[in-house]
């Protein structure tokens, strides 16, 4: 799935990096070397960090 359009960022790489030790989608962005554009995507990266983070 993609999270964000403006990125072209898939749920797996926000997963990955989350893994990674990323906690916030600022964190996230950053790590994949981009940063939210529109902000439409920060919810659902908010959401599946939150996830990652609560299955580790």
């Amino acid at each position: 799935m993609v999270v964000c359009v403006c990125n072209a960022i898939r749920e797996s790489q926000v997963r990955e990096v989350a893994r990674q030790g990323c906690r916030t989608a600022c964190q996230a962005y950053k790590a994949l070397g981009c940063q939210a554009k529109c902000g439409q995507c920060s919810v659902v990266a908010r959401a599946i960090i939150d996830l990652e983070r609560t299955a580790a």
